[in-house]
């Protein structure tokens, strides 16, 4: 019996038994982890549960899901000799969506995620059984010219470096919100307008997920298409509000921030690329006023003549950090709420704050269902006063006097994904950070190592 069949015996014969699921991933990820090539899958290579299950249903009931496990671990934490840890994250979402009329949605998703070898099994690693969505659409919003969703819901926008569901980690976010969107055109060009008031849910274990009350994100996001050839065009503004922030004065007060920016993602002659994001962020903590801004820019090149057809990529991010603590002006940049895994870095040790980096890279396809990459980055402060930031935005280390430096260090990726069929993925990876100068000065100064072996199944 091939791997996707095995899978699919668990989930139709014994749906709570998630153990056999583990035991089942861990043999495929481990053999292709060590460089053998698992056994050739059976010709219904794109069979899943679900399928069985909706052929029975009515065709406006769909039921679906996802198990995802990981096995992930780090030698180094916080830069200290002999801090490691390994440790397996294993994840179920089942959703159901019922599509009664065209201009009519209901869905509902389930997760539980745990940690196993965890301790202790809090947020992100583990949140067993809860309400991860559940929303209620007038309209379409794929195409509809119009669509009104209300309820707990994803909201990912771009390339989710601002706003995102941060999927990668075994959680992830939603957000309780009410949300309009339009799709129309106009003379020359294609627009997707979202309108958005939302709260993000805070997850918390054993007990039901709630948003914190006063702690709202609104904004407005829009894609232009077919404007300029080949190029998409985001213009956006947000509006978060966040209580009981500490000003520099020490002052328990009211984060008002607004972000402006705009994300422009295109495509060149002789197959090159480019990406570039610039946001600016202005507002107040109570007597503190907020004036940050930040920075992405990307250029690429696909060489398709070639057998693997190598993408060579080369990018700069940059974000500014606060240079005086107490001159009453906030100027750390504020990532709001971004999906940030593997985006500077695959060991999610730096995060777009008080940032300089210069990453690239090379992406390539050795057969149409394998890609790999190697990734480079250099990492810089922006400010040697402030801190050196992680994805989650957590301080984790910082030179008060400034006398550090600025070049936090450099890391090292290689990361592999193999499509096994449509709805089975395996994906590995190894990422190790050779730390700078402010590492060493102000931690133990240890190389920081991070591997991870990843299986995933939708059904």
């Amino acid at each position: 019996m091939g791997v996707s069949s095995t899978v699919a015996y668990w989930f139709l014969t014994k749906p709570t038994t998630i153990y056999h699921i583990t035991f089942c991933s861990l043999a495929v990820c481990g053999s292709a982890a060590n460089g053998q090539t698992p056994p050739p899958a059976p010709a219904a290579i794109n069979y899943s549960p679900a399928s069985e299950v909706n052929r029975a249903l009515p065709k406006w009931l769909i039921f679906g899901g996802e198990y995802r496990a990981r096995f992930e671990g780090y030698a180094g934490g916080a830069f200290k000799p002999d801090s490691t840890d390994a440790y397996w994250l294993s994840r179920v979402r089942l959703n159901l969506t019922i599509q009664p009329l065209s201009w009519l949605k209901i869905y509902a998703e389930g997760q539980d995620a745990r940690a196993i070898f965890k301790q202790p099994g809090q947020p992100p690693y583990e949140n067993t059984w809860d309400i991860r969505q559940g929303f209620a659409e007038l309209g379409s919003s794929d195409k509809g010219l119009f669509a009104l969703r209300v309820g707990r819901q994803e909201i990912n926008f771009g390339d989710q470096r601002l706003v995102g569901s941060s999927n990668w980690t075994n959680t992830a976010r939603t957000f309780d919100a009410i949300r309009l969107i339009s799709n129309f055109a106009l003379p020359h060009a294609a627009v997707r307008l979202d309108l958005f008031a939302s709260a993000v849910v805070n997850v918390v274990n054993d007990t039901w997920d709630h948003h914190q009350d006063g702690n709202v994100f609104h904004g407005a996001h829009a894609e232009v298409t077919k404007l300029i050839p080949g190029a998409s065009v985001e213009p956006y503004v947000y509006w978060k509000l966040q209580p009981n922030l500490k000003n520099e004065a020490g002052l328990v007060a009211r984060l008002d921030e607004k972000a402006f920016g705009v994300r422009w993602v295109g495509k060149l002659p002789a197959a090159f690329d480019y990406q570039l994001e610039m946001v600016r962020e202005v507002g107040s903590l109570g007597t503190d006023k907020v004036r940050a801004w930040a920075g992405h820019w990307v250029v690429g090149r696909t060489f398709d003549s070639a057998r693997v057809r190598p993408r060579v990529w080369a990018e700069f991010n940059y974000a500014t950090g606060d240079a005086n603590p107490k001159d009453g002006i906030r100027g750390t940049f504020d990532h709001l709420y971004p999906t940030s895994h593997d985006k500077y870095g695959l060991g999610d040790q730096v995060g777009w704050k008080n940032l300089r980096d210069l990453r690239g890279g090379v992406e390539t396809r050795p057969h149409k269902n394998l890609t790999a990459s190697l990734e480079y980055n250099d990492w810089h402060l922006a400010s040697a006063f402030d801190a050196l930031y992680n994805t989650s935005g957590t301080a984790l280390a910082r030179s008060a006097a400034g006398t550090a430096g600025t070049h936090i260090g450099q890391e090292l990726d290689l990361v592999g994904n193999w499509t096994v069929s449509k709805p089975f993925q395996i994906g590995a990876g190894v990422g190790h950070i050779f730390p700078g100068q402010f590492l060493k000065k102000t931690t133990p100064g240890n190389g920081y190592t991070f591997p991870y072996v990843m299986f995933q199944y939708r059904f």
